[in-house]
């Protein structure tokens, strides 16, 4: 009588950490992080700032290429946040063969990497450039379009963080109007970055008529894996323009770098699309649209708009911005469907 009275004491698993209660769920449904065979491209002790986006970017997209490649790559690095953070002298945190090249030849550097490779017969080695905003869109501009017009079989990933963060949070071509940076300080009467300037880069690949261009988000590591594995299955000049908040730059707090990943693409203003030879060919639709302002609210670069009416009326021009993203790329049919 007293073993069918006796307590059983019942164990929960829980499904968001990265341990055993991840592995209860479909294979699918795992977090990335569970997965066994990462092979953790770079490996622990780097000096990124807490929170990095960027770190856990790139993390994530070279891997997959080593997964991808059986461990046959080779990665390409502007100067930037990322190579600094990874390689203080005389230490390096990249357990794949890497090369640091000047600001902005990281293109013309990998497509003379990929062309030794093709010479030597070793067409199974596969070559990743990589750089953020400022060594993509501006410095190294023209070696990218370069390496594009000439369809040099690399895969350039762009770790957009919408300035210069290395050399103290200047404005780059990538940065969005309003923000405030080093050089557009919120003053004047049309504070932070002025409306109607600026590069949108993965369009300016897609003009290039290349094989494959996409855009993904730290916030969705599943989907950012899919899209580095589907390039690296592709022969020719590929693009993915991948969004990484930068606490440090952005003014926000550390925990929070997912959750405004996540804000961006699901109040419009950082789309999830790819395309091939010039056109979109799928996006992945927004589950829960929300208006601009909880975007920008937690940044302290947009800080002035919610201090008058004129930043009122910059906020409504940002959503319009947003409105017309999700209008041109579909971001709102029924999320049931097959996405891409």
């Amino acid at each position: 009588m007293s073993d069918m009275t006796a307590e059983q004491k019942v164990k929960f698993y829980q499904k968001g950490t990265f341990t055993v209660g991840n592995r209860l769920v479909d294979q699918a449904r795992r977090s990335v992080q569970a997965s066994m065979e990462r092979s953790n491209a770079i490996t622990s002790g780097h000096r990124a700032c807490q929170g990095c986006g960027e770190a856990l970017g790139a993390r994530y997209a070279l891997d997959t290429a080593m997964r991808a490649t059986k461990g046959q790559l080779i990665a390409v690095n502007a100067t930037g946040c990322l190579e600094v953070f990874t390689t203080p002298y005389p230490e390096t945190s990249w357990q794949v063969p890497w090369l640091h090249s000047l600001f902005g030849n990281a293109p013309a550097v990998a497509s003379g990497v990929a062309a030794a490779m093709r010479v030597k017969g070793r067409q199974q080695v596969r070559v990743v450039a990589q750089g953020g905003d400022g060594g993509t869109t501006d410095i190294g501009f023209g070696c990218l379009s370069g390496m594009f017009e000439r369809n040099d079989d690399v895969l350039y990933i762009c770790y957009d963080n919408e300035a210069y963060m290395n050399t103290g949070v200047q404005r780059s071509s990538a940065t969005p109007p309003t923000a405030r940076t080093a050089t557009t300080p919120a003053i004047g009467p049309e504070p932070g970055n002025v409306f109607g300037t600026g590069k949108n880069l993965p369009l300016i690949a897609m003009a290039h008529n290349i094989p494959y261009v996409a855009t993904a988000s730290v916030a969705n590591l599943h989907d950012l894996e899919r899209k580095v594995e589907k390039a690296m299955a592709i022969r020719g000049a590929r693009y993915i323009h991948i969004f990484v908040p930068c606490p440090l730059g952005w003014g926000s707090a550390g925990h929070d770098t997912i959750r405004i990943a996540r804000l961006a693409s699901e109040c419009g203003l950082f789309p999830l699309f790819e395309a091939a030879h010039g056109e979109v060919t799928g996006s992945l639709p927004i589950r829960h649209k929300v208006p601009v302002e909880e975007y920008l609210r937690p940044q302290k670069r947009f800080a002035h708009l919610f201090k008058d009416d004129d930043g009122s009326a910059r906020i409504a021009r940002l959503q319009r911005m947003a409105d017309a993203n999700i209008k041109r790329f579909d971001l709102l049919r029924d999320v049931e469907e097959t996405p891409l």
